[in-house]
């Protein structure tokens, strides 16, 4: 790291509205759109602690650009995101030649990037002798799925030899996400270190679990995140067909989230004639998830196989606010939770249904998980188990490194 001028970091996010978190973060207080303490705003405080030059990048379609004093934010839009098909990896890999020209231009010591780009494409950086950093946040293939066809093979190959000989380190979000990177490591002696972290909460948000739930009936479940197909919504809406047709009309259903299948399962809730009992509330705010999470029996996380899954912190959410937790493998914050949490077998509706009716008739199945969940949710509420912890080790300014 230069010596005769500032610390200069970049940090690469997802398509996060970061512009508005480094408002609220100026302003001294969390972004209220969110649950969990957002990245962006714990690499600001990092860059602060650090007495560092920050700037931060996501794709948010809203372009836009601030800079102001130290810090420089940007809303650079992914053009080819979503396709389609071969646009979407040269998408890929111009956005991190973009990320790479930008890193360098700005004198970056070390450049973090979480999304928007094929790995290898961060290779570009060592050349400009940046520090390329991965913070990933996804399995890289579908659950039990590596890749087969040719494309998805060969970015597979390309891949491995980044992780393999240029990053300088790689934060995982799971365990998940590591035992797919650790072969790509090659066995070299001098592979870059892996390093874990965990999402991180204010106690304040939670605290020591929420009180009761109104007693039922109703029975309420609550669904968070987007509103997709892989996501597990339309299983969920089947679920919720499922039980009326078997005459099971007093548990309620609570969605919050948007995207694309919104106004799809709207309407098809609707056709189902469940619609009272399905409700899909949209985006909400952070005040408004918190009262969902208060008056909820249980939460459900459906995620399907067809999703390349990190960890999805609904799961470490429903255990903060005590309650038990419905879901499958697929999700590797299970591993986390697992004492808190009742486990079925993924993509499968009935089994779903299933866990919500025994949770729901089984006090002594509900009140044990309820307890697990005291027990595990201290680790979202310690930050030397977060992200921001895991950038100072990773750019060698963990205190503990240096003694």
């Amino acid at each position: 790291m230069a010596k005769s001028r500032p610390l200069r970091l970049l940090y690469a996010a997802g398509p996060g509205d970061v512009i508005g978190t480094f408002g609220h973060w100026k302003a001294g207080r969390d972004d209220p759109m969110q649950v969990a303490v957002t990245y962006s705003g714990q690499f600001l405080e990092l860059c602060r602690e650090l007495d560092a030059d920050g700037y931060v990048i996501s794709y948010n379609p809203r372009r836009a650009k601030v800079v102001d004093g130290r810090f420089t934010i940007e809303h650079r839009p992914h053009r080819w995101k979503r396709g389609p098909g071969p646009l979407y990896h040269l998408g890929q890999i111009w956005y991190g030649v973009r990320l790479a020209v930008t890193a360098a231009r700005f004198g970056a010591d070390a450049a973090v990037v979480t999304d928007g780009t094929h790995w290898f494409a961060l290779g570009l950086m060592r050349l400009f002798g940046v520090r390329v950093i991965p913070s990933v946040h996804c399995v890289l293939w579908r659950h039990n799925r590596p890749p087969t066809d040719f494309t998805g093979k060969l970015v597979r190959r390309l891949n491995t030899r980044f992780f393999g000989r240029r990053a300088s380190a790689v934060l995982c979000v799971s365990e998940a996400i590591a035992q797919q990177i650790r072969p790509m490591m090659n066995g070299r002696a001098t592979a870059a270190p892996i390093i874990p972290f965990l999402p991180t909460y204010r106690r304040e948000s939670f605290g020591d679990g929420f009180p009761a739930p109104p007693p039922a009936p109703p029975f309420r479940v609550f669904y968070a995140g987007r509103i997709e197909r892989n996501k597990g919504v339309f299983d969920l809406l089947e679920i919720a067909k499922q039980l009326a047709r078997d005459g099971q009309i007093d548990i309620d259903f609570d969605l919050c989230g948007t995207g694309s299948a919104l106004e799809p399962l709207r309407e098809a809730a609707a056709a189902a004639g469940v619609a009272e009992r399905f409700r899909c509330h949209g985006h909400s705010p952070q005040s408004f998830m918190r009262e969902m999470y208060q008056r909820c029996h249980v939460v459900i996380v459906p995620t399907t196989s067809d999703f390349v899954e990190g960890f999805n912190k609904v799961v470490a959410e429903g255990v903060l606010a005590g309650r038990p937790v419905i879901t499958s493998s697929v999700c590797p914050a299970l591993e986390y939770v697992k004492d808190a949490v009742l486990e079925v077998p993924p993509d499968d509706a009935a089994g779903y249904a299933a866990g919500i009716l025994q949770l729901r008739d089984d006090k002594a199945l509900y009140d044990s998980k309820q307890s697990a969940s005291a027990v595990t949710r201290t680790q979202f509420y310690d930050p030397t188990f977060g992200w921001q912890a895991a950038v100072r080790r990773a750019i060698g300014k963990d205190p503990a490194q240096s003694h």
